[in-house]
């Protein structure tokens, strides 16, 4: 028998509301071994993110990877941890404070702005409860990856669809499958790349790395390496690149299983072993740095490059809380509001809390 969640209380004459759920990958609550661990674990329990038969990668996770990873993953991530805490969490904590404020100035309808992580806290259901408390009949579920995945869009849908099955009273639902080809989008990391070299001048090359997946996700129908190519393609054309001015790679490689080609740590390696005078790395796949940004990127990136026989090295920082970018995630998400920006009726709400009370106060007198 199904048991549903307690429904809060509901008061006639109280405006509905409309949610809005920023969603992204997650992040321990701590860079310690322990913290990591029960991250780690999460994450890689997913079969989203691990096809591999259960019963092979139980043994393979329980038995090797969560007896060994933690400590090394843990070091790795108190390298990149902020005053504030996570930077995956600081940066979209602020991203949804700030979308908040842009969207308060182009609608009047109540919305409130949320966010949550896929693996680690604030878990998506929760948050999910913390919106329907605040009466939030409308949710509107955003994804933070531009481009699609089943490991990360779909999984992230995963948990929202099986949190509104313990819901007896369910919010309308509607979700963002990707934005990779937006307009906004691209100009917001082309106007951020060029904002760098403003300061910084330019290198000889540029490589937009994206977060690798196994090869057999293409195999078997996944759009992610196709999306990430054309934002690849797309960018560069915004920037006025030509072919040889850039590359696309991918990062992030884990197990011995054929990843999406060309790596990125194999690229930079034998960019740095031609004696690239300058190579700029910028990660279009992330729109808030990460530990897979600020310490794989921008550190271990550095050093394969530099070792190999590189000159210099730049890492371009992701869009995080930049004008452009917020400007261009209110315009996604006002554009999948359509219908659903409802100004609340003053004089209409007072009427419906004024004929729930009379109707209560009829009942009362009847069963006197």
């Amino acid at each position: 028998m199904m048991r549903y969640h307690t429904e809060p209380t509901h008061t006639h004459g109280t405006p509905q509301k409309t949610g809005i759920l920023l969603v992204n990958l997650g992040t321990p609550d701590a860079p310690t071994p322990q913290a990591v661990r029960s991250y780690l674990k999460e994450f890689l329990s997913d079969p989203r993110v691990v096809e591999i038969p259960r019963p092979i990668w139980w043994l393979i996770l329980n038995g090797i990877i969560l007896n060994t990873r933690p400590r090394k993953s843990a070091a790795k991530y108190a390298t990149v941890w902020m005053k504030e805490g996570s930077p995956l969490r600081v940066h979209t904590e602020k991203q949804a404070a700030l979308l908040q404020g842009y969207l308060g100035q182009r609608t009047q309808a109540p919305l409130v702005v949320e966010f949550a992580m896929r693996y680690g806290n604030p878990s998506i259901p929760s948050v999910l409860d913390k919106l329907k408390r605040q009466n939030c009949q409308r949710i509107l579920v955003v994804p933070m990856y531009p481009q699609y995945a089943a490991s990360t869009t779909a999984t992230a849908n995963d948990v929202v669809f099986d949190a509104l099955k313990l819901m007896r009273n369910a919010p309308a639902l509607r979700t963002i499958r990707n934005f990779h080809d937006r307009p906004g989008y691209i100009n917001a990391l082309a106007g951020n790349i060029n904002a760098y070299w403003m300061k910084h001048g330019r290198p000889e090359k540029l490589l937009m790395s994206f977060h690798g997946l196994p090869q057999f996700t293409l195999d078997k129908g996944d759009p992610y390496h196709c999306e990430c190519h054309k934002t690849g393609r797309l960018l560069a054309q915004e920037l006025g690149l030509t072919p040889e001015q850039y590359a696309i790679s991918f990062q992030s490689r884990f197990g011995k299983a054929e990843w999406l080609k060309p790596y990125t740590t194999a690229t930079l390696k034998e960019w740095g072993a031609s004696k690239i005078r300058r190579v700029d790395v910028v990660c279009p796949g992330f729109v808030a740095d990460c530990l897979e940004t600020l310490e794989e990127i921008a550190l271990e990136g550095k050093e394969d490059f530099l070792h190999a026989g590189g000159g210099e090295y730049h890492y371009i920082p992701c869009l995080n809380e930049s004008d452009a970018w917020m400007r261009a995630l209110t315009e996604l998400v006002m554009d999948n509001l359509q219908g659903w920006l409802i100004e609340p009726d003053a004089a209409e709400l007072e009427q419906s809390r004024l004929r729930a009370l009379d109707l209560q106060a009829r009942q009362q007198i009847r069963s006197n």
